[in-house]
């Protein structure tokens, strides 16, 4: 991987990073416009002063783009997130191996009684 490869990577995943961007990406998957308050409460827990900032972020970043309807996702957020939802059926498969092998893993040896 070039350092110019290893540059843009760093950078984004330092966008994703940002507390509740993943959220927001989250809230506006399905494609439908969201004012600033649903996209408030579909995040869950953020402060408007958090929530502002992040959407400045990913507006900056050509990931989310606002609208006379509201919030959305740009082609490029769109495709972000089909690359990021790649990811989720890997952490499910990983997830479910991680629970085979704890299932799996012998049980500590148990003292013997003394009696």
């Amino acid at each position: 991987m070039s350092t110019k490869e290893t540059a843009a990577i760093s950078q984004l995943l330092a966008l994703l990073e940002a507390r509740y961007a993943m959220r927001v990406l989250w809230a506006l998957r399905d494609g439908h416009a969201q004012t600033f308050r649903l996209l408030q409460d579909s995040v869950g827990g953020v402060t408007p002063n958090t929530l502002n900032t992040r959407i400045k972020e990913l507006r900056e970043a050509g990931i989310v783009s606002h609208g006379g309807e509201g919030y959305c996702l740009t082609p490029s957020g769109l495709d972000l997130f089909k690359r990021l939802s790649d990811l989720q059926a890997f952490a499910v498969r990983w997830q479910q191996g991680q629970t085979r092998k704890s299932a799996e893993a012998p049980s500590p040896p148990h003292a013997a009684s003394v009696n």
